[in-house]
Order: C-alpha cells, then sequence, then structure tokens
C-alpha cells in the first residue's frame, strides 16, 4: 500500500510522535521513509544567508538524525534525512513529487485560533495541496 513515506520533522514533540507513526508505517508496508526538515530563512534572503542557515540546520538537527536513524536501523527500516532552506509547505510539496510520495506524516503545531485563522497552518496548506494522503497526528 505505501511505498515511500516521508516525514515532515522539525524537531517538536509533535513531529517525533509523528516520526513514530511513520516509522511504524514503513517497517509494517516495507516503505522506504525520508525525514525532511526544513530551516526558513527571512525574507529575503541573499544567497549566502541561506547556504549559512542550511549549515546551520544541519548542524543543528545532526543529533536527533542520528537518534533517528538508529531508530529507523534497528526496525529495519531505509531512512533518509534531509534539511532544506524555504517556505515549509513548498518544501514539502516539493519533496513528495521528488520521492513520489505516497503518504506525508506531520505533526500538528499548538497554534492560537487566532493565528490558525490568519495565516493557516503548515500542516493544513500541505492537507489541501499534496498529492498524496497526509496523516496529521496531534
Amino acid at each position: 500500500m505505501f511505498h515511500s513515506i516521508l516525514i515532515a520533522f522539525d524537531g517538536s514533540e509533535p513531529s517525533s510522535t509523528a516520526f513514530d507513526y511513520a516509522l511504524d508505517l514503513a517497517q509494517r508496508y516495507q516503505a522506504t521513509l525520508t525525514l525532511l526538515s526544513v530551516a526558513r530563512p527571512p525574507e529575503p534572503a541573499s544567497d549566502a544567508e541561506a547556504e549559512a542557515m542550511l549549515e546551520n540546520a544541519q548542524e543543528h538537527f545532526a543529533a536527533d538524525f542520528s537518534h533517528l536513524m538508529a531508530r529507523a536501523v534497528a526496525r529495519g527500516v531505509t531512512l533518509a534525512c534531509q534539511v532544506r532552506v524555504g517556505h515549509p509547505t513548498e518544501q514539502i510539496l516539493y519533496m513528495v513529487d521528488e520521492i513520489h510520495a505516497d503518504l506525508v506524516v506531520m505533526g500538528r503545531r499548538g497554534l492560537s485560533f487566532f493565528d490558525r485563522w490568519h495565516f493557516g497552518s503548515v500542516s493544513k496548506q500541505v492537507m489541501v495541496y499534496a498529492a498524496c494522503p497526509v496523516l496529521i497526528v496531534r
């Protein structure tokens, strides 16, 4: 049923819980798992700022990636980890197309009612525009 699962990971508790769900599904369906973290630069960002932000984000997520990789290996799941710079919704949707994801798994962030209404959330935007099913974990 699932061959390629994408997990959006920002290091938060909801995204860690979402990783648990994605890892279980990947093991159950013998699917590959791709973990994507997105660093959002100040706007407008120069090329040098974006490159520096990517390096900082890779260093920031390195410990998380190492721990999550060990968990995936222990369960026999192939896991690839990537960090990108840009708007989270756009980068997640680009990655869906790149890896031909069958499923996106992501945590739900706890924005206030006003913020959700005014700005929307990344999970809501991905759910609306993704070309595959989206599992949002609370």
